[in-house]
């Protein structure tokens, strides 16, 4: 990937990889991340962001670093230091950084680099799957007091997540909803007939899956709530699993706590209604609407 790459997915799969490599050279050397925060001149807590790949890099804390972990090889260090440059350049989504919460823009990278994205959501339709009217429904709901320019923004950036769905090299996105999402009427009726409709045609594309989690079968494994789990084309890269709340979210890359999630995301596919179900579920819906 050259430099000219590096905007889109490939800054956020930069800034990931980049830190493993940090803490992977940290480690073999036996330094703590105290220690490596204080020739930096930084916190214990910056270290583990940068080792995350959840903050940008300045090539001179990166360059202090590495002489601390013993990288002496030329070419190594340029090629980690190039690394730290291209791994700082804007994705397309910062122009909306006036509407996108900072800790939403680290997920919005992820996704944008993910080769598969598998979802679950109980409150409302997958941002991914939204039709535009819906989009705009919900987003008006959670921003009362934003002005129209500020909706059509928010509206605009979701669109635009979209599009990867059908772009080259799209994503597999296999998404489980609960069917209160379904019932939930959004916007109204008129709303919620477009919005049945479009999650018939999306699940026609041959990398989308949608599954319904119905209300008979009671109980079921994703007692949690919603979450997401991102998978990457790089094996460098551990899976990611994102948790939202109110007031921001969680990422977790452990591999014993993605396990958890990886199994009730397993068991919520086996026990949902079948893609063919689905589509007939969703196509009953729509004739009630």
């Amino acid at each position: 990937m050259t430099p000219a790459d590096a905007s889109g997915p490939g800054s956020t799969v930069r800034r990931i990889l980049l830190g493993s490599e940090l803490r992977r050279l940290r480690e073999s050397r036996g330094v703590s991340r105290p220690e490596a925060g204080y020739a930096i001149r930084a916190s214990e807590s910056k270290i583990s962001r940068m080792e995350l790949g959840r903050v940008s890099f300045k090539e001179r804390d990166v360059a202090d670093l590495l002489t601390l972990y013993g990288v002496a090889d030329r070419d190594e260090r340029d090629s980690l230091l190039r690394m730290a440059k291209e791994a700082n350049t804007p994705g397309w989504w910062h122009r909306y950084t006036e509407v996108l919460p900072h800790w939403f823009q680290t997920y919005v990278g992820l996704e944008e680099a993910a080769s598969m994205i598998r979802t679950y959501e109980l409150q409302f339709v997958p941002g991914l799957l939204q039709c535009e009217s819906y989009a705009r429904a919900v987003i008006r709901q959670g921003n009362a007091e934003a002005d129209e320019a500020e909706i059509d923004q928010r509206v605009d950036l979701r669109m635009r997540r979209q599009r990867r769905l059908t772009e080259p090299a799209a994503p597999r996105l296999w998404a489980v909803l609960d069917e209160a999402a379904l019932r939930r009427p959004i916007g109204g009726p008129e709303v919620m007939r477009e919005q049945f409709e479009h999650l018939i045609a999306m699940s026609k594309l041959t990398n989308v899956t949608i599954q319904v989690m119905p209300f008979q079968f009671g109980g079921h494994a994703a007692e949690g709530g919603a979450f997401s789990l991102l998978r990457f084309p790089h094996s460098d890269l551990p899976d990611v699993v994102y948790v939202e709340n109110l007031i921001g979210s969680l990422y977790l890359d452990k591999r014993d706590d993605v396990d958890v999630y990886l199994q009730a995301m397993e068991r919520l596919c086996v026990d949902s209604a079948t893609p063919e179900q689905t589509i007939e579920f969703l196509g009953d819906m729509l004739g009630r609407t």
